[in-house]
């Protein structure tokens, strides 16, 4: 289970992002995130007639790893670390380790 998941609110913690908040839009793979507005690097992009798009110096969002972010506590104002527990129908959910609340999924 994925502790921290797409949709999930994020705030950086280390780098040269560190204290912006942004959305989880897609996991790269296992370890790595792509988060709105988090990690923006300017490309050089080739004008390509067949696709209809324009050249030019565009933002593009990069990954950043899991392990520099950690999901954002809208109680407390802060970053969180994630737990795991398991309720009485035997469902597993995602609880903020500072309050318990369960995480909304």
């Amino acid at each position: 289970m994925n502790k921290i998941r797409k949709g999930d609110k994020v705030i950086v913690l280390t780098g040269r992002d560190k204290g912006k908040q942004g959305v989880v839009t897609q996991r790269v793979d296992d370890s790595h995130l792509l988060i709105e507005g988090v990690n923006l690097v300017k490309k050089h992009v080739k004008p390509n007639p067949m696709k209809g798009t324009t050249g030019g110096i565009v933002e593009k969002a990069m990954p950043i790893h899991q392990s520099n972010v950690a999901i954002f506590n809208a109680a407390t104002g802060k970053a969180d670390r994630v737990g795991i527990k398991v309720n009485a129908d035997g469902a597993r959910v995602r609880v903020f380790k500072s309050n318990g609340a369960e995480i909304a999924a």
